[in-house]
């Protein structure tokens, strides 16, 4: 009996990276987009309230969402939603931020960055866990937001995990290199060449990444600068180190100015990297948000138990004030795993139907159920009781 041969796995590596093939991706017209409100530098910005009554008048979400995967996807890489988010929930959430600073400041504590020096700007990690722990109101107010909740259901669908990290540059703070993202952004060369080639095309489509602007952000003040389309180019994780595709990166580069509330969201592959802040008073702060796949997970360990118990009463409040579920499941999401697994399914079966209850669930059950912040507690000390190991 004949055998048929199966093809080799193909993988990437970094002598194939050709300028000429990434100049082809990236260099062409802007594409209009519906529901954009106008086009910045090949860049699509749709305005907030435009799209919200978009979704009303269609009582649907997906024309819009699947419009957003598109620019994701097979446009630039990179939308802007104007006006998304009321100033004055960005305020009380930067009054928060800049106390996790100036405590970071007075313990003496140095934090890192990747693709910058260190110290040169001022970084929160795991910034949505403080502000859940520090400030529950702020964050189910802040975290509430449709349009956070609109361009993670268009890439990743529901499911979804957010984590976030707040990044100010201070006058004088010098450029980032230009990088991809999480996952395989996060890797060196060697490591990047040892993932098949499938892996890299499909590591963009684990991650979201956004930003959300806590100031006017002219180009003076270094708002983050991007390679539309590039996020198309299969050989990115292994040319952003390039030295020809950096000095491309530096003659082609787009710049958005951006306003204070304005949200940012971008494929995780396409080139990008914080601009140098020439001014001498705008400490250019962003809340960089990173929404993680139900596929895939986080890049950082949070308590969602213990966030999910400290903005439990301040959900049941919103709720009993009559906020809508929509917005209710949009900031529980941000605190609670919505995700089953893993689990130990020995003690914790999926008896009514293919998965057991998710920590979201759970918490979502008990405000149907009125239930007070001491029953919740047990229950989600039960789950973690029924995910353990052993």
């Amino acid at each position: 009996m004949s055998m048929t041969s199966m093809p080799a796995p193909v993988g990437f590596r970094r002598d194939q990276v050709r300028l000429d093939d990434l100049r082809a991706i990236v260099e062409q017209p802007p594409v209009e987009y519906p529901y954009a409100d106008r086009t910045m530098q090949g860049v699509p910005v749709f305005e907030a309230d435009a799209l919200r009554s978009a979704i009303t008048a269609a009582a649907d979400d997906r024309p819009v969402r699947d419009t957003l995967a598109a620019v994701l996807h097979d446009g630039p890489g990179i939308f802007v939603i104007a006006g998304a988010f009321d100033h004055e929930i960005v305020d009380r959430a930067t009054d928060e931020f800049n106390a996790m600073i100036a405590q970071q400041h007075a313990e003496g504590r140095a934090v890192g960055d990747h693709y910058a020096k260190p110290g040169a700007n001022d970084r929160v990690w795991n910034a949505i866990e403080k502000l859940a722990l520090a400030a529950p109101d702020v964050f189910v107010d802040y975290y509430a937001n449709d349009m956070i909740a609109l361009g993670a259901l268009a890439w990743l669908g529901p499911g979804y995990q957010i984590s976030s990290q707040v990044n100010v540059v201070n006058p004088g703070g010098e450029a980032q290199r230009p990088h991809r993202d999480y996952h395989l952004g996060f890797m060196t060369d060697d490591e990047a060449e040892a993932y098949p080639a499938h892996a890299h095309l499909l590591s963009p489509m684990l991650t979201l990444q956004g930003a959300v602007a806590h100031c006017d952000m002219p180009v003076e003040s270094g708002p983050t600068m991007y390679l539309p389309h590039s996020q198309k180019y299969p050989l990115g994780y292994l040319a952003w180190r390039n030295p020809e595709v950096i000095d491309y990166f530096a003659s082609n580069k787009t710049q958005l100015p951006v306003a204070k509330g304005d949200v940012v969201f971008f494929n995780p592959a396409l080139f990008h990297a914080a601009g140098s802040n020439v001014t001498t008073d705008i400490k250019r702060m962003a809340n960089l948000i990173q929404v993680s796949s139900a596929m895939g997970r986080a890049m950082e360990t949070m308590d969602r138990i213990a966030m999910s118990k400290a903005v439990y009463e301040t959900l049941a409040d919103r709720t009993a004030s009559g906020w809508t579920r929509a917005a209710i499941v949009n900031a529980a999401t941000a605190a609670a795993d919505g995700y089953a697994f893993p689990t130990n399914l020995d003690h914790d079966p999926p008896l009514g139907g293919l998965t057991p209850p998710s920590h979201l669930s759970i918490l979502l059950d008990a405000l149907d159920d009125g239930a007070p912040l001491d029953e919740f507690a047990a229950r989600a000390d039960a789950l973690v009781a029924r995910r353990a190991s052993r």
